[in-house]
């Protein structure tokens, strides 16, 4: 499905008004769609992007304060939207992928700031997922945040593959949050806060 933003989104990226971006649209310089009974402008993403490098406006990476992204990994769906609601209200981006390879597709159409990830998953695991990150030049730099069940054991190992923080499931939603926050540099959390518990016998 092809992301897209409202002409509100689009103008906060180009940091214009609104009602710029809508007539842009209106005159066929910015590609854009009206939705049906409401008149909303719908601007697909990569046709946004195509018209800011065309225009020579800083790309919506590049720009002060955009939304952070983060990307919730996780094949249980009630606990993915669980992750992306705690996100969504805190003014976070969010996508979702069910499965490992997944995520790798988004990692480059989505590109996200944080990377939310479950350990045991079908298929493409969490561990699988960590060693493709090791060995993958990304187009944006990432932070991975495990959540995870799993024991304590499989949580210092996926640390030790290159996630940048872990955290217990279940979790406390401010705990998610803050964690998130740290690895993203808008909050200072206590370094261990995230991690998990030491293993004991």
């Amino acid at each position: 499905m092809t992301e897209t933003l409202t002409a509100r989104e689009a103008a906060l990226r180009c940091g214009v008004s609104f009602r710029t971006v809508i007539r842009w649209a209106e005159r066929g310089e910015l590609q854009a769609y009206r939705l049906p009974g409401r008149g909303d402008y719908r601007v697909p993403v990569e046709e946004l992007r195509r018209f800011m490098r065309e225009y020579g406006i800083p790309e919506p990476d590049e720009m002060p304060g955009r939304p952070k992204r983060v990307l919730v990994v996780d094949d249980e769906p009630a606990m993915a939207l669980a992750i992306q609601r705690v996100f969504v209200r805190a003014g976070f981006e969010t996508a979702i992928a069910n499965d490992g390879f997944l995520a790798g597709s988004l990692l480059y159409t989505f590109n996200p700031d944080l990377l939310t990830l479950d350990i045991r998953m079908p298929g493409i695991d969490g561990f699988a997922v960590l060693r493709f990150l090791s060995e993958t030049q990304l187009p944006t730099p990432l932070k991975v945040l495990v959540v995870s069940g799993d024991s304590a054991e499989h949580l210092e190992q996926a640390l030790a593959l290159g996630a940048h923080g872990a955290l217990c499931k279940p979790f406390d939603n401010q705990a998610l949050l803050a964690a998130a926050r740290e690895l993203l540099g808008e909050a200072k959390a206590p370094a261990r806060a995230m991690r998990p518990p030491s293993s004991s016998g």
